[in-house]
């Protein structure tokens, strides 16, 4: 699973494209695209509560909308790997996703904007294998970690400035939904046109690994780092088993994963935030989410997964501060889950690219993210519930299931040695 040396220069360069070029223009795609859902995102909450629902009914409408961002990926997964057409799914997801928020701010009553949440969580589900795909292709010149970690960082650029911009709308409106997600229809039509040019430039991204795996780099001397896993590639093309225990862990951990949706719920029912500055603790949050992408991606390049150990630990720590009555623990807990997240979207991802062989790969990510997408509904019914019967027991449970995930994680690195020599 070794990457092939991010050091001198690009090995390929479709289009006039090289690899690093293509993570950065893929980057400022999810850029513009996180500034448009995480900016609706950051309002979820206080949105379904202002047209009549409660705490249950956030949680399990922001699970689902997780699980449905997740576990159809089963279906577009191995499509994207059948078909390859990873530009057009890609492209579909996005445009799902984009059309879908600025509706969301004019929809007026609770099941019609329970829909559009869930119709925008099932374009990232369309577009994600795909995306991921094209992405592993340029990380393999680049190294994994450092490239799915320097585009989730871009990626955070946006969802730094979306909720910020929602922020300021819902100030100068008196808190209108409808203007401060229609704003976010530019952003929107800024993504498609940018798809279209970059697949113009860069129709074969995986050019760049065809090139990356032509000439690897050096193999290492000795042992790996511990806890590196190795990319299997079975004789019958079935997913290496490296990559189920994997997708055990990860789903464990997220089953005990609270959702943004009951946190910023939480703020606004306790009175401990005005509605107006969510989103604000939101970008702060996903301010925090891209520095742990970077730090955890460069970490993750030089000792392998066992920094993933880290994961469980911040999503035990999340519900024993996000849910106390006072300001500053609640704060601190909500930036908890930012560092948190920034890992799941950063290392996990990368860590899939490793284990998996290109033919194969669009499908593990949907696999992955459908195994992943059952924990997320799990999980966002699961704090939603114990929130509204008791928050101690929400906490007791979230740290029992962490535990859990620290075991199996310990356990899938028990059964790796050594790092195959390219």
């Amino acid at each position: 699973m070794r990457a092939a040396r991010a050091e001198g220069p690009d090995p390929v360069r479709p289009g006039g494209i090289g690899p690093w070029r293509f993570v950065v223009w893929f980057g400022l795609v999810s850029l513009l695209a996180d500034f448009v859902y995480e900016g609706a995102r950051s309002v979820t909450g206080p949105l379904l509560a202002s047209l009549g629902a409660s705490a249950l009914v956030v949680g399990v409408v922001t699970g689902a909308g997780e699980a449905a961002a997740l576990v159809l990926r089963l279906v577009s997964g191995p499509l994207a790997d059948r078909t390859r057409r990873f530009w057009g799914l890609s492209i579909g997801g996005y445009a799902l996703t984009v059309l879908s928020v600025p509706l969301l701010g004019v929809a007026g009553v609770l099941w019609a904007a329970c829909v559009l949440v869930i119709a925008e969580r099932v374009g990232k589900a369309v577009r994600s294998p795909a995306k991921d795909t094209l992405l592993s292709h340029a990380t393999a010149a680049t190294g994994r970690g450092r490239g799915f970690a320097v585009h989730e960082a871009m990626d955070q650029v946006g969802a730094l400035v979306g909720p910020l911009t929602v922020a300021g709308v819902l100030a100068l409106s008196g808190n209108a939904y409808g203007p401060a997600l229609g704003v976010l229809a530019a952003p929107g039509a800024a993504v498609l046109a940018l798809l279209f040019w970059l697949r113009a430039r860069v129709p074969d991204p995986e050019a760049y690994e065809r090139q990356a795996t032509a000439t690897p780099a050096p193999a290492p001397d000795g042992p790996v780092p511990a806890g590196a896993l190795p990319a299997a590639r079975p004789p019958d093309g079935r997913l290496p088993a490296a990559f189920w225990s994997y997708a055990a862990f990860t789903a464990t951990t997220t089953a005990g994963f609270t959702t943004f949706g009951v946190l910023s719920y939480h703020l606004v029912q306790r009175h401990l935030m005005t509605t107006a500055w969510v989103p604000v603790l939101y970008a702060a949050a996903m301010a925090v989410d891209a520095v742990a992408a970077l730090a955890t991606g460069w970490l993750y390049d030089r000792i392998g997964p066992r920094v993933l150990a880290v994961l469980p630990v911040l999503g035990a720590a999340v519900p024993a501060l996000a849910f106390t009555h006072t300001v500053a623990p609640a704060v601190a807990g909500s930036l908890v889950w930012g560092a948190a997240t920034g890992i799941q979207e950063s290392t996990l991802r990368a860590t899939v690219a490793d284990l998996v062989p290109s033919p194969r790969r669009a499908t593990a990510y949907g696999v992955f993210a459908g195994v992943v997408g059952g924990a997320s509904l799990v999980g966002g019914a699961l704090t939603g519930a114990l929130y509204g019967y008791s928050v101690p027991l929400l906490i007791t449970v979230v740290a029992a299931i962490q535990a859990l995930a620290l075991a199996l994680l310990a356990v899938t690195r028990g059964t790796d040695t050594r790092r195959p020599r390219p």
